[in-house]
């Protein structure tokens, strides 16, 4: 194999390097403060796990976050406590992006729906809806037949 060369740039590329770099974070910084300020948090929480899904008004989804990705495993997922800390990350999350205002989507029966909605208001993000979209059956499965003895 043969020598590898190092290319070294001045300091004075360097510097016009890194202002090109945050003048683009800057401007993109910008754009997105200025366009989505309101998105929507869908909360869906089973038995089994808490799943946080940040959007924006149309439906985009712009982040998302679940109890197992953050390092919770088993039967730890589906804790209160858990979810609470999934919902901090999404509120980190919210916050990159600029959004202050949410509406609220809850679905499921998992014990983690109160404490994520709680922790979304305790950290700084306004609620401006709540809505609970668990599907419930209107008369079920058929019933089996009745037992004769």
């Amino acid at each position: 194999m043969g020598k590898k060369r190092v290319i070294k740039q001045t300091e004075e590329e360097i510097l016009k390097e890194g202002q090109e770099i945050e003048s683009k974070a800057k401007e993109q910084a910008k754009g997105f403060s200025k366009r989505i300020q309101e998105g929507r948090i869908y909360i869906s929480s089973s038995y089994n796990n808490t799943l946080l899904t940040l959007t924006d008004d149309k439906g985009n989804v712009l982040s998302w976050v679940s109890a197992g990705q953050i390092g919770f495993k088993g039967s730890k997922k589906a804790t209160p406590f858990a979810a609470s800390k999934v919902a901090e990350a999404v509120v980190q999350a919210a916050e990159k992006i600029g959004i202050e205002r949410i509406e609220v989507f809850v679905k499921g029966i998992g014990s983690g729906r109160d404490s994520a909605v709680r922790s979304l208001a305790a950290h700084g993000l306004e609620i401006i809806s709540i809505k609970d979209m668990t599907p419930v059956p209107h008369n079920g499965c058929r019933q089996s037949k009745v037992r004769r003895v």
